[in-house]
């Protein structure tokens, strides 16, 4: 189904163990999002035999997150960033700047009135790209845009898979009122029931 909004964009800031396990503080705000363009990059491997492909084998190497948004605080630009607030509350980008990974969280309206929502685990964001331009005849907006790369998160599940993404569409497949009520307390931990194969 269509989408025809997006809002409540959030980030969770990341520490990680000595192990490097992830864990997130508490979701804040980003900012309003304009726009959220998601695009998946694909390690991929083609075993030939027999004069054929014999086997192909596609995983999840990375993605790709570009947000339009209405502004960026100067908090939320240095966790983003790395770029450092000085002693005046001035934010100040330099050379050395890399800003640590955060969990990104969204929802977008689907034309039926619900919700599809979103946490990415982890994305490594570059600097902001700022368009400014002079006042004209009619009135022209100029918003920030940022770009992140996604990538697995290091915590792996109960399954032993380590997710890039979670994502749930209010009202469908049995989702509990309390799973969409809770999305953004905190970033959505996958349950997963641990089976194993037993051979008799």
């Amino acid at each position: 189904m269509a989408t025809i909004g997006l809002d409540k964009l959030y980030y969770a800031k990341i520490t990680e163990d000595e192990s490097g396990n992830e864990t997130y503080d508490t979701p804040v705000q980003l900012a309003k999002a304009i726009s959220a363009e998601l695009s998946v990059e694909l390690a991929e491997a083609t075993l030939y035999a027999d004069d054929g492909a014999a086997e192909i084998v596609k995983e999840f190497k990375s993605e790709i997150l570009a947000l339009g948004i209405d502004d960026i605080g100067s908090t939320a630009a240095s966790d983003l960033t790395g770029a450092v607030i000085d002693d005046n509350h001035v934010l100040i980008s330099g050379g050395e700047d890399g800003g640590s990974p955060v969990a990104i969280g969204f929802r977008a309206k689907k034309s039926n009135g619900k919700y599809k929502y979103y946490w990415l685990y982890r994305v490594k964001f570059g600097i902001p790209a700022t368009n400014l331009a002079t006042k004209g005849d009619s009135i022209t907006f100029s918003t920030p845009t940022i770009e992140g790369t996604v990538l697995t998160r290091n915590k792996a599940d109960a399954g032993g898979r380590h997710p890039w993404k979670a994502e749930v569409t209010e009202g469908e497949n049995s989702v509990s009122n309390e799973t969409i009520a809770n999305w953004y307390n905190t970033v959505y931990e996958p349950v997963i029931t641990a089976t194993t194969n037993e051979e008799g």
